[in-house]
């Protein structure tokens, strides 16, 4: 339990109609008290709300004209005494208030040191925690309802269960090569050891197959919007993101710089890149935005590669399609409200059965089938976030392969015919792998690491 009493504003910094001031420790409640004008903090109960001042210490005015809530320990987020003191948002007033409370005794927050109490103190799990961050960055509803899932225990409750049934299957063979009692005793823990491990491998595997998904829900899918110049990749942009972002005209090349913007398309956060004309050109301004969409488009997780209906194919458009022949392209012909000339069976050849729409996003039409084609590339169709544990921290997923690998090398000692005490060996180094993702058997130098990337005040 810690001992001192720290502070933070847990508001965003800007202007706004309320910011909030919150400290949490033995002495929070003290301390707000004896800044407060109003009832005393010290008596009242629990879990309510108080109208009054907050009054400086130093010249004895108002500060500032607030609410204050009080919250005593366990039942709070961190276990402890918390006080947040709810005042008019501003730069000036907020700060303020902190700072009075800062005077007053308590110590600025460091980083995530809120959530790192409610860890410390045994509130939540180390993967429950690091769920906050996750939901405070969560792009899409779908992206929300995983990290609630995780916050609310999904997947740890899934990997306790998994190092419960580990952990029985340890015991129970080692009681059996202690205590043997019958002469198929060996044969009897060896095959119990196998039928464990098989299990918690194909569970472990399970999981590690939402990786993929997961990491597109935390951080977005890396979308590249790519073509010749005037193809129309900016009303593309501009299309999905439903407002104008990119400047759209008739003049080619007016694109010069790399433009990204979040959308979501079906509950998949897409990370969308609006990138310069690739073509060859004298313009050095120009030019160096085209080196930037290369770039892009080696780090991309999906290309939307634009043509026009209206124009016939050229040697550029097709050093394009081979520039991006092993990567997830949807191919966009755009512009059908035009005269044809662009040859749409080659196209579809070359496009090597990847998803081929027709748009005249002038007219807003095809985007719907644009967004389907996102979504069953990525996801197979519908993606339920209801049902399944996805896993998406990138800690989480290096700790379930070596997991994984783990008991691979348990299960090839048994085949090998290796002895049960040695095999256990690599079964107990899984369980433990599997206690640091919920933080059972993690180092303190990785905690405060962990925490360190949080937002202060949260």
């Amino acid at each position: 339990m810690e001992t001192d009493t720290i502070a933070a504003i847990s508001t965003p910094m800007g202007e706004g109609a309320i910011a909030i001031v919150r400290l949490s420790g033995p002495q929070a409640v003290s301390t707000a008290a004896g800044l407060f004008q109003g009832k005393d903090l010290n008596n009242v109960d629990s879990h309510t709300m108080h109208y009054g001042k907050i009054i400086d210490p130093e010249t004895g005015e108002m500060a500032e004209e607030v609410m204050v809530s009080v919250m005593r320990a366990p039942k709070t987020f961190t276990r402890e005494d918390i006080v947040e003191i709810n005042c008019h948002g501003g730069l000036v007033s907020v700060n303020r208030v902190l700072e009075i409370a800062l005077a007053a005794g308590s110590r600025l927050a460091e980083p995530g040191e809120f959530t790192k109490r409610a860890f410390m103190n045994g509130r939540i799990d180390l993967s429950q925690a690091e769920a906050v961050m996750d939901l405070i960055r969560a792009k899409t509803d779908r992206a929300m309802d995983v990290a609630l899932k995780q916050m609310d225990g999904r997947l740890s409750n899934l990997i306790h269960n998994l190092r419960q049934k580990l952990l029985e299957t340890l015991a129970h063979v080692e009681v059996n090569i202690d205590y043997p009692e019958y002469d198929d005793v060996e044969e009897m823990s060896h095959d119990m050891m196998e039928q464990k491990t098989k299990e918690v491998h194909e569970e472990v595997e399970r999981i590690l197959e939402t990786a993929k998904q997961g990491k597109i829900l935390r951080e977005g899918l890396g979308t590249a919007i790519i073509g010749r110049p005037n193809v129309g990749k900016s009303s593309l942009m501009n299309a999905l993101v439903h407002e104008n972002k990119a400047i759209v005209t008739e003049i080619p090349g007016t694109t010069r710089d790399v433009i990204e913007e979040y959308v979501n398309v079906r509950g998949v956060p897409l990370r969308l890149i609006d990138t310069a004309g690739i073509r060859e050109t004298e313009d050095i301004v120009e030019r160096i935005g085209v080196e930037r969409s290369r770039q892009v488009l080696k780090e991309a997780d999906l290309i939307l590669l634009v043509l026009n209906y209206g124009d016939e194919l050229t040697e550029e458009d097709e050093k394009l399609f081979e520039a991006i022949s092993d990567m997830n392209v949807i191919v966009i012909v755009n512009k059908t409200d035009l005269e044809k000339k662009l040859d749409l069976e080659r196209v579809k050849e070359l496009a090597n059965d990847q998803p081929v729409i027709t748009t005249a996003l002038i007219r807003e039409e095809g985007i719907d089938q644009l967004e389907q084609a996102i979504g069953e590339t990525f996801f197979e169709g519908d993606l339920d976030a209801g049902d399944m544990t996805y896993v998406s921290n990138v800690r989480h997923v290096q700790l379930l392969k070596q997991a994984k690998q783990a008991l691979e090398d348990a299960q090839n000692g048994m085949e090998m015919g290796v002895p049960l005490d040695v095999v256990q060996i690599d079964v107990t180094r899984t369980w433990e792998i599997l206690g640091e993702i919920v933080g059972e058997s993690v180092h303190d130098s990785l905690i405060d690491q962990l925490f360190s990337q949080f937002c202060l005040g949260k």
